[in-house]
């Protein structure tokens, strides 16, 4: 309406748009206010596309008032909607890798028993492997293991096969975490690799204890399972994945920001590196 003043007189704009000269000036008014949200819009924005649009206003209030902005949570929903900020999860139905073949070894038994509970990093892990579809119609295939209490990513290898020497290069990366004087629990399905007696030999080379989930039950293996739903759905199901090399790429960059820079709030807005670092001094 503004730019139409010149063009028109006030009286004659006001009555073809049926609108009080009262409610005009009020506006006017409104719009020659600073905005008093400034500021915390700019965190906001940075904040949102920092955490690749996967952050709502929840975390995103918790950022905020780490570094001073001190908001009610039901502000940062307005203003992010205000704002056309809207947390995108893309998901996809992708088929699940199934590495049971039977008992072709030994099955360890269920030590967790989905009692989650550990405060304490480096203590219980849990490890898997998941496959993701290429774009030329191939398989890539992850094995990652995660660190129960902090949800830190210990390891997460890319590879072309599910073989031994992808689940031994995640034992590799694992060994580097492992503190002394501290038997760990690492916790598995039945895939045949994790049934195999030079796995198993590792594993106690490495003083580290095996547990294994129940047949077909993934919720044993919750913690996990967690872990590459979320790299899925914030991560690779965004991209096209030409190659085995971009896959890694991409896994590789996930990590380093999940275990860096996403907060959790079911870690009182810590990160996975914050919490271990936190628990280990405690």
């Amino acid at each position: 309406m503004t730019s139409l003043r010149s063009q028109y007189d006030l009286n004659e704009l006001l009555k073809s748009l049926h609108l009080p000269r009262a409610t005009y000036y009020d506006r006017l008014r409104r719009d020659k206010k600073p905005d008093k949200y400034a500021e915390v819009k700019a965190f906001i924005k940075k904040c949102f596309f920092g955490s690749k649009e996967t952050y709502g206003y929840r975390r995103i209030h918790d950022e905020a008032d780490k570094v001073g902005f001190h908001y009610a949570e039901e502000t940062i929903r307005r203003l992010m909607s205000d704002m056309g900020l809207k947390c995108v999860i893309y998901s996809k139905h992708t088929s699940k890798y199934h590495s049971y073949k039977g008992h072709v070894g030994l099955i360890a038994p269920n030590i967790l028993n989905q009692k989650f509970e550990t405060t304490q990093p480096l203590t219980v892990f849990h490890t898997d492997v998941t496959q993701v579809r290429l774009y030329n119609g191939e398989w890539g295939y992850i094995s990652s293991i995660t660190d129960e209490a902090s949800r830190e990513v210990i390891a997460a290898i890319v590879s072309a096969s599910p073989n031994k020497a992808l689940i031994q290069a995640s034992l590799d990366e694992l060994e580097h975490h492992l503190k002394e004087g501290i038997k760990p629990t690492l916790h598995s399905d039945q895939g045949w690799q994790y049934q195999m007696v030079d796995y198993q030999q590792c594993l106690k080379a490495m003083n580290i204890i095996q547990s294994m989930s129940r047949k077909g039950n993934c919720h044993d293996n919750a913690p996990i399972e967690s872990f590459f739903n979320l790299l899925k759905r914030e991560c690779l199901n965004r991209y096209q994945i030409n190659t085995l090399s971009d896959l890694r790429k991409l896994v590789n960059g996930y990590v380093d920001w999940f275990n860096n820079v996403r907060i959790s709030r079911n870690k009182n807005g810590l990160t996975p590196v914050e919490y271990r670092e936190q628990a280990m001094i405690a």
